[in-house]
């Protein structure tokens, strides 16, 4: 299974605090596929600076470069299928380039992609992917 990860999943799932961290061990085991483009990689980096530590944001960016199971994509063709937050289509558009299976997020942004019917790419909520990897 592929996936992509918005940056405010991986942000409620780092600490091992968080009742959704099963997604971050998972990920660690090669439980499933992460997909993620250099632009999307830029975004977890930022954003984890920002909440947690600048040696968080680094160590967590060294170990998805080195992980097998993470999958680097570059999307040719920029889908533009979100309006509402056009820095959002990174998403969108690594999950088509990546063939992914889900696009994981709690951001409403996405909600449109639920309309679409081609490019179709299906959107789960962090407690819907917390349990479907539970299963794995």
């Amino acid at each position: 299974m592929t996936v992509v990860i918005d940056c405010n999943i991986f942000v409620m799932c780092l600490t091992s605090r968080s009742p959704y961290h099963i997604i971050y061990k998972h990920l660690i085991s090669g439980k499933y596929d992460l997909a993620v483009s250099e632009e999307i990689l830029f975004e977890y980096e930022e954003v984890i600076q920002q909440k947690y530590s600048i040696s968080t944001a680094n160590a967590l960016v060294a170990l998805l470069k080195e992980l097998p199971n993470v999958h680097f994509h570059v999307a040719y063709y920029k889908w533009l299928l979100i309006d509402a937050d056009a820095d959002d289509n990174k998403y969108s558009d690594c999950a088509i380039a990546g063939n992914a299976n889900y696009l994981v997020t709690e951001d409403r942004h996405f909600d449109v992609l639920k309309k679409i019917d081609f490019p179709k790419i299906a959107t789960l909520s962090i407690g819907e992917f917390a349990a479907l990897v539970e299963k794995i």
